[in-house]
């Protein structure tokens, strides 16, 4: 009887080994999928790695911007140490008076064979070069396609006897959390550089550390190692497609810790193809000012669900006040497009062809109602002032740049931040190059120019359309009114070239 149990528990012990052993060899012969883990990244790199380049821009600075650099000392009047500082400074301003010359690195990547290159827009942003390095060492010169500052991204064009290694887009949309991705760039100038990671968040909102607002609807988080050099670089799925462009990596001590951040191909392709197409971004513009649907507003205003986008101001002349939108209304609906919060409204109005009609589901005092609106342009609203660009409010130094003046439009923001009384009519000089016709004849930071020859100017582009004007019936000044400190004065600069930047 012992030996019979014997016989059964050894025949069962094998019988369990064998299982185990065919599961096994099931388990290393069994396909990977496109997320699991691959034994090499290999064969997926390997045939990327041409159409990843590397990016060098040169720009040239020259001296004059910003007086003693921003310092300043109070001293005594005819103190000796006030005569001592001034010939210091001044000694220090004509040694540093030649151009310097500043070099950057960054990756990007090629999309067609006649040379088509996708970068980042801080990558070639104020270049005066831009060369573009392929992987054999093969250097070519760039010119710049189109750049858009909301998404970070700019394309550029190399020319070249030979078809060039390119790259595909993929659909971001399809990406889930916990993906495999690959990030090539080519940072530093030492070739190609690539990490592995997974996806660790979509849409991840960057906050102020973004310069897209809503038109991106969130980044791509990889714990794949994303250094400064790659900015610009691709991400890339499993399959070998550019899922993302990498942006940033997010470092509370300047190390990689695996946060790092990538533009979605979902996005990205269609500014890039719109650059491609017209030189530049073309999003369609409501002209509303939103907020989101809270518990509280939704009960106030008798909705239902917490959905949609709370109008808060209509920007007048735009196209949401042309189509009768009110303040407190809540948009429902763009097209046939559910309006789920108020970050979607700028995604969805963004994808609408410019000049397109299209019905808007609103919910108003109780009752839907539709709408129709024309989709206006938010490039060309932001060009004229009715919108603020980027930087109004933030980085003063930057702005359109004509004639030695550097020019912004008064916005709110700008207003408020100035002291200057709303209503104020004109645009605002934030800088004035020294020894540029502007200086010469007194124009301040500060001052407001109202008229040109005349004529009233509200946006940047009314003081530059004016001065090419003038300059193309070969009139030899311009005749500017200004708003000092809320007194008028007119000033006539030079049309000739200047030192300044036009």
């Amino acid at each position: 009887m012992l030996k019979k149990i014997l016989l059964v528990a050894t025949a069962t012990l094998r019988h369990r080994y064998t299982a185990t052993l065919l599961a096994l060899l099931c388990l290393t012969t069994a396909p990977l999928s496109a997320t699991s883990v691959p034994p090499t990244f290999a064969n997926i790199i390997v045939p990327l790695l041409p159409a990843v380049v590397n990016i060098s821009t040169t720009t040239t600075l020259t001296r004059g911007r910003g007086g003693d650099g921003g310092q300043s000392y109070d001293f005594q009047k005819g103190s000796p140490l006030e005569d001592f500082f001034k010939d210091f400074m001044d000694q220090m301003h004509s040694e540093a008076e030649g151009p310097r010359n500043i070099t950057s690195l960054g990756s990007g990547f090629i999309i067609s064979p006649d040379g088509y290159i996708v970068t980042n827009y801080h990558v070639v942003a104020d270049a005066d070069q831009v060369t573009v390095i392929l992987k054999d060492g093969v250097e070519l010169k760039a010119t710049l396609v189109g750049r858009d500052r909301r998404t970070d991204i700019a394309v550029l064009k190399v020319t070249t006897n030979k078809k060039l290694p390119f790259v595909q887009w993929g659909k971001s949309e399809k990406l889930r959390i916990g993906d495999w991705v690959i990030a090539i760039g080519n940072p530093f100038g030492l070739g190609g550089t690539v990490t592995a990671g997974i996806v660790s968040h979509l849409a991840r909102d960057m906050g102020e550390h973004s310069p897209a607002g809503d038109f991106i609807g969130g980044y791509i988080q990889t714990d794949a190692a994303i250094t400064l050099g790659n900015s610009g670089g691709p991400m890339f799925d499993m399959s070998g497609k550019v899922v993302g462009v990498n942006r940033a990596f997010f470092s509370p001590n300047g190390n990689n810790v695996g946060i790092g951040f990538s533009i979605p191909s979902e996005v990205s392709k269609k500014v890039v193809d719109q650059i491609c197409q017209y030189g530049r971004a073309k999003r369609g513009w409501l002209g509303v000012h939103v907020q989101p649907v809270t518990g509280d507003i939704a009960e106030g205003l008798g909705l239902k669900q917490l959905q949609g986008a709370l109008v808060a101001t209509v920007i007048k002349g735009g196209p949401a006040d042309k189509a009768k939108l009110q303040s407190a209304d809540v948009i429902l609906k763009v097209g046939a497009v559910e309006v789920k919060d108020e970050r979607s409204l700028s995604r969805i109005v963004g994808d609408i062809v410019v000049a397109s009609e299209v019905p808007i589901l609103v919910w108003r005092k109780g009752k839907l109602i539709t709408l129709l609106a024309q989709v206006g342009e938010y490039e060309e609203a932001e060009e004229t002032g009715l919108i603020p660009s980027p930087d109004d409010g933030k980085e003063l130094t930057k702005g359109v740049e004509i004639h030695g003046m550097t020019l912004q439009p008064l916005s709110p923001e700008i207003c408020q931040r100035f002291d200057i009384e709303n209503g104020t009519q004109g645009v605002l000089v934030v800088d004035v190059l020294q020894k540029s016709s502007a200086s010469e004849k007194g124009v301040r930071p500060g001052d407001i120019i109202v008229e040109i020859s005349q004529e009233e100017v509200k946006a940047p582009q009314d003081v530059m359309t004016q001065l090419k004007k003038a300059e193309k019936e070969n009139r030899k000044s311009a005749l500017l009114l200004l708003n000092r400190d809320g007194a008028s004065r007119y000033i006539s600069i030079r049309l000739q070239p200047d030192s300044g930047k036009s």
